[in-house]
C-alpha cells in the first residue's frame, strides 16, 4: 500500500461519516500491524471519545502483542465508558489472558455499561470461577439492571461444576425484597432441572407479585 492511500484512511478515519469510518477501519484491518498499529495508537490519543473508540476497535483486529498491552493500558487508564466498553469486547478477542485485566476493570469501575458488558462478555469464556465471582459481585450493585445481568449470568452456572454455589446465591436472591430481583431469579430457575431449583420455583409460584408467579411457571421450550 502505498503512502497516499495510507493518509487517505487516516483522514476517513475521522470522517463525519459513519459507514466511511467503518470502511476505513475495514480496510486497516487487513493491512500489516506494523503499518496500522501507529494510526491506531495515533487515534487512541484523540480528545474525541468517538474516535478513541475506533482506535480500540481496530486494536481488536490486530491480535499482537503490542495491540494486547495498548488495550490493557486503556482498560487501567480510560475515562469514558464507552471506549471501556469498545476495549473489552476488543481485548477478549485475544482468549483467556484477556479473563484477569476485564475481571479488574468489573471490579474497578462503578459504571453501569462497562460493568454489563463485562458480564456479557465472561458469559461466553469457560471460566466459570471467573464467572461465579464477577455475577456475585453484581447481585451488590446499585443499578438493578446491573444486578439482574448478574443474576441471568448466574444461569449460565446452574449446569456447571460451580452449580451448588450457584443455586446457594439463589436463594438468597429468591428473598430478596424487591419483586423485580424474585421475577429475574424465576426467570433464571426455570433453565434448571435441579430439585434445589425446583423447590425455589415452587416457593416462587407463590410469591405475592404476579410478575414473578408468571415468570416461575413459564416452563422452559423442550
Amino acid at each position: 500500500m502505498n503512502n497516499d492511500r495510507l493518509e487517505q484512511i487516516k483522514l476517513n478515519l475521522r470522517d463525519n461519516a459513519i459507514n466511511i469510518r467503518k470502511a476505513a477501519l475495514d480496510e486497516l484491518a487487513k493491512m500489516p500491524s506494523n503499518k496500522a498499529l501507529p494510526v491506531l495508537k495515533q487515534l487512541a490519543q484523540d480528545h474525541d471519545f468517538a474516535l478513541r473508540k475506533i482506535a480500540v476497535m481496530g486494536f481488536g483486529n490486530h491480535l499482537t502483542e503490542e495491540s494486547f498491552q495498548i488495550l490493557k493500558n486503556i482498560l487501567e487508564t480510560e475515562q469514558d465508558a464507552n471506549v471501556l466498553a469498545e476495549a473489552a469486547n476488543s481485548i477478549f478477542e485475544f482468549g483467556d489472558r484477556a479473563i484477569p485485566p476485564l475481571q479488574n476493570l468489573f471490579t474497578t469501575s462503578d459504571n453501569w455499561l462497562v460493568r454489563q458488558t463485562v458480564i456479557s462478555i465472561l458469559v461466553d469464556s469457560d471460566n466459570s470461577q471467573v464467572l461465579l465471582q464477577v455475577a456475585n459481585e453484581a447481585l451488590s450493585d446499585e443499578d438493578q439492571t446491573t444486578k439482574e445481568t448478574g443474576i441471568l449470568a448466574l444461569s449460565r452456572l446452574l449446569n456447571s461444576p460451580l452449580k451448588q454455589e450457584a443455586l446457594q446465591l439463589f436463594s438468597i436472591l429468591a428473598e430478596d425484597t424487591y419483586w423485580r430481583t424474585r421475577w429475574r431469579t424465576a426467570i433464571a430457575l426455570t433453565a434448571s432441572q435441579d430439585i434445589k431449583a425446583k423447590e425455589l420455583l415452587a416457593k416462587l409460584q407463590q410469591d405475592e407479585h404476579y410478575r414473578v408467579v408468571a415468570a416461575a411457571l413459564e416452563q422452559p421450550l423442550p
